[in-house]
């Protein structure tokens, strides 16, 4: 059995990078931000982690997992790996500061 102590991990482990579609950016609006995180990190880490990182101040965290489509080339067949997705609703006032000039 995998134990995963997140607590002692650094930031970068958890949050791994934005998510920049359509959707995403409409959810900016609504100063919410999509990020690909890591698959066992729960919501309490992910919210340490994005404040940390980004210092700011996270009011929710919605996380979702998606499962990878399967693939095929030729005679292959093979999956897309299972990734997780966390919206993250920051504080009245915050917002995070490389996501304002695109």
């Amino acid at each position: 059995m995998d134990v995963y102590n997140f607590s002692t991990m650094f930031p970068e482990y958890i949050v791994y990078e934005p998510i920049l579609t359509e959707k995403s950016y409409y959810l900016r609006k609504q100063n919410k931000y999509v990020f690909l995180v890591n698959p066992k990190a729960n919501k309490i880490e992910i919210k340490k982690a994005v404040e940390s990182v980004f210092n700011v101040k996270v009011a929710s965290v919605n996380t979702m997992n998606v499962h990878g489509k399967p693939t095929r080339r030729r005679m292959i067949e093979g999956k897309k790996p299972d990734t997780k997705k966390a919206i993250v609703k920051l504080a009245e006032g915050q917002s995070i500061g490389i996501f304002e000039g695109i």
